[in-house]
């Protein structure tokens, strides 16, 4: 790491700074996961708020492993080899689920390139097990790209998840830098096609990695108009020294007027802030963009 980049990384703001909590609900959360071997993104990806959530007694599970066919710089998960699936992961993330007493289950994944659906049959069968376990509970995906195919976008989306959640991550222009092996049109189409068969939509990207407040902007116009429904904002934080630095934190006022400009654009839900991830509190930004709809008719 540079002198500047040090500097950087030292001169983080106050707001971005959080207590680290522990207690018995934490523990019960971690050794639920590690009883039915379990991976969740609040670790592989070392988010910020996992300490928060796993005291809440929520977590984001995270299937298909814990190692990604593609290297995006800005995540945590480790690129590499990767293992056959497990096909008995479906059920342990119900019981872990219905274990945990959850009420809104979040489902992630890391990119499996190799696989020819790109996990979509794995997702959807997790899907199935967990409404068989959890029939009261929202259930929310947040999927890779799937290479753009549609037949595995709708193999996803017939099995009804309540929430469709699949992230752009940054603006078009960083693409080649930031996950030179995505695409941001891609990304778009795969919200498109999801909104297409009447889902709610959901999206996320993060500032601080050297976008412009235009781009900022452009990204809102460009999921406003593949239908997305629900859109998370959050600060990038490098999660390793091998990960792109920080081009800047964004200030609070910053994060309150890309809410105010989301929110202008007629998303029904937004969350923009500089610990805000796209499954943080999932159930909370779900729930206030029904009463959203119900209120405005």
């Amino acid at each position: 790491m540079s002198q500047t980049e040090t500097e950087l990384e030292e001169r983080m703001p106050r707001w971005m700074h959080r207590t680290v909590r522990c207690g018995p609900a934490i523990r019960r959360v971690e050794q639920v996961l590690q009883e039915e071997g379990l991976n969740t993104v609040c670790s592989g990806a070392r988010c910020p708020n996992r300490g928060e959530c796993f005291a809440a007694g929520t977590a984001t599970f995270m299937i298909m492993g814990d190692v990604c066919t593609r290297d995006c710089r800005f995540c945590a998960v480790p690129a590499g080899p990767v293992r056959l699936l497990d096909t008995s992961e479906s059920q342990a993330v119900a019981r872990a689920a219905e274990a945990l007493g959850l009420k809104h289950v979040v489902v992630t994944s890391v990119t499996r390139d190799d696989l020819e659906d790109g996990g979509a049959g794995h997702f959807a069968s997790t899907v199935i097990a967990l409404r068989k376990a959890l029939p009261d509970a929202t259930l929310e995906v947040l999927v890779p790209d799937f290479k753009g195919e549609r037949g595995a976008v709708d193999a996803v989306v017939e099995t009804s998840p309540d929430v469709f959640n699949h992230n752009v991550e940054t603006a078009k222009a960083l693409y080649p830098t930031v996950r030179p092996q995505a695409d941001y049109e891609r990304s778009l189409a795969v919200l498109a096609r999801a909104a297409e068969k009447g889902i709610v939509t959901k999206s996320g990207f993060m500032v601080g990695i050297g976008e412009s407040w235009s781009e900022v902007e452009g990204i809102l116009y460009d999921l406003k108009d593949a239908g997305c429904r629900m859109v998370t904002v959050g600060q990038y934080l490098r999660p390793t020294a091998a990960s792109l630095p920080v081009a800047r934190y964004w200030r609070l006022d910053e994060f309150a007027e890309i809410e105010e400009r989301a929110r202008g654009l007629g998303f029904d839900g937004v969350a923009a802030g500089p610990l805000v991830r796209s499954s943080y509190f999932a159930h909370n930004m779900f729930n206030a963009m029904r009463e959203h709809c119900v209120a405005s008719g």
